[in-house]
């Protein structure tokens, strides 16, 4: 038991490196910076391993040249071989942030409570015409929502933190349903929360589906504060309107839903507005411009929604598209 979650977990700390290293931003800057010809979705292993071997003070590297390095690099990334050691050597190479580089450590121990959305943990579409069809029926109700978004100094969407408070509709509820777009690179659970279970389904070409295990059953009508935290891997286009926004579509009914989005102060929005939209794919119903607070956030409580998508979208400077 001891081998197989230790190999599930450099086979998901991996695929999670990857990730990372394929993400737009400075760590892929780091290596592609020194390929000729980049391509698109592909790790230049040598690259990598320049990368590394130009950081001096890993252990595990000593004075080993890049090519010497390549095959570490490889074992790493797609041979099932991530060491700690090396999973550190990457980490000290890259400069990984604390939150990145504490979802790998984790993941490389073989935790339960993260899961990658990406790549070989999702399996192909199914057939289901519309989500109730695809995770079945729904035995809690969300009885209040915290959504906190971060927006890096890149303009990019990193990372969503949420807490949540669920009331079981059913007697025995043991788990409850996530659903996310592919736009999600983790999911991490946290207070309230057991682990993930079974595999992440995609369940239309934009959308997956996971499972989260409770910490404990509930009984009809028990209530739990659920915590958990999502990072993202947007591209990194800021024409781009869907890389300029944050909503929360509710199906059915839910009450005392708070959102805040907090920019970072290097990064700051020249205009946002509060929205209302038509359905996730539809256009803008209603917007409202709104300021950013002394803490480079904006916010918005609202007591109850029902059937809508709402949410926040922001300028970055006057010529980005509208919504």
């Amino acid at each position: 038991m001891r081998d197989a979650t230790q190999l599930t977990g450099q086979r998901a700390a991996a695929e999670y490196l990857r990730q990372l290293l394929l993400k737009p931003g400075p760590h892929r800057d780091a290596w592609q910076s020194l390929v000729a010809r980049p391509r698109d979705g592909v790790i230049n292993r040598l690259a990598v391993a320049e990368v590394i071997a130009g950081q001096q003070h890993t252990a595990l590297e000593g004075q080993m040249l890049p090519y010497q390095l390549r095959d570490v690099v490889s074992s790493a990334l797609f041979g099932g071989k991530l060491s700690a050691a090396t999973l550190e050597m990457f980490i000290g190479a890259f400069g990984f942030s604390e939150h990145e580089s504490g979802r790998l450590r984790r993941l490389l121990g073989g935790s339960s409570r993260i899961s990658v959305m990406s790549g070989t943990h999702a399996v192909p579409a199914c057939a289901a015409h519309d989500l109730d069809a695809a995770i079945g029926p729904r035995w809690h109700q969300t009885l209040s929502a915290h959504d906190h978004v971060w927006v890096g100094s890149d303009g990019r969407i990193d990372r969503l933190r949420a807490l949540q408070v669920i009331e079981a509709s059913a007697q025995g509820l043991d788990r409850i349903p996530f659903i996310c777009d592919t736009n999600v690179l983790t999911l991490e659970v946290g207070q309230g929360c057991k682990e993930l279970v079974g595999e992440v389904r995609r369940i239309s070409p934009d959308v997956f589906a996971t499972q989260i295990l409770l910490a404990r059953t509930l009984d009809l009508g028990e209530t739990l504060t659920l915590e958990y935290s999502v990072s993202y891997r947007y591209p990194g286009d800021p024409r781009d309107p869907a890389e300029r926004e944050y909503r929360r579509g509710v199906i059915r009914q839910l009450d005392n839903l708070d959102m805040r989005i907090a920019f970072h102060a290097d990064k700051l929005p020249r205009r946002v507005w509060w929205a209302q939209w038509d359905g996730g794919d539809g256009s803008v119903l209603e917007s409202e411009a709104v300021s950013l607070d002394s803490q480079h956030s904006v916010h918005r409580y609202l007591r109850s929604l029902e059937k809508t998508v709402v949410g926040f979208y922001w300028q970055w400077d006057d010529g980005d598209q509208d919504h």
